[in-house]
């Protein structure tokens, strides 16, 4: 999928830009969210690294052949009827795995959203693992990694720092964009 990728990448005229190491495990807090495209964006990006991503979605996806489809491109399945929270199980999942990287989208849609889902911050706290924060600017047309950030506790501090990082970011759609 590497050569693939980074072949897609270079006939749609995009860049991978990338300014940190990779660590061991992490959560990827991916914005802006605005566009279906976005999903294919970033897994483009992250196979044309030679990476390998995961991402969340409700159980009732994972239905027989799609479910392999699914699980095979790095689908973590999500039992909203389970007794344990989402945080908890995805804190689960990290401690299965020697390696896991976790993207989240914080807005969770692709609507205009005036405040984030704090489940990536969460789930980054619980696990005690960084937040490698990833953009995906259309104006410029490349994806990158640039900044980890460690979460501290601190929640109003933290995403303060995480926001700032995303202020001059062009979403596929702008108007639906809202830090």
């Amino acid at each position: 999928m590497k050569k693939i990728s980074q072949w897609i990448f270079k006939i749609i005229g995009w860049e991978t830009i990338v300014g940190v190491e990779e660590p061991v495990k992490s959560v990827i807090c991916v914005a802006p969210h605005t566009s279906n495209w976005d999903f294919f964006i970033g897994k483009f990006t992250y196979w044309a690294l030679g990476r390998k991503s995961y991402f969340l979605m409700k159980k009732s996806w994972f239905f027989f052949p799609l479910g392999i489809l699914l699980r095979s491109m790095g689908g973590v399945p999500i039992d909203r009827s389970k007794r344990t929270s989402v945080t908890e199980q995805m804190v689960e999942e990290f401690n299965k795995h020697e390696t896991f990287h976790l993207a989240i989208t914080p807005e969770g849609t692709r609507s205009k959203v005036h405040k984030w889902k704090m489940g990536f911050y969460h789930i980054a706290f619980a696990a005690g693992v960084p937040i490698q924060l990833a953009y995906i600017d259309y104006k410029k047309k490349e994806m990158g990694i640039t900044e980890l950030l460690i979460p501290t506790g601190d929640e109003k501090a933290d995403m303060k720092k995480i926001k700032a990082f995303y202020r001059n970011v062009t979403a596929r759609h702008p108007r639906k964009f809202h830090l």
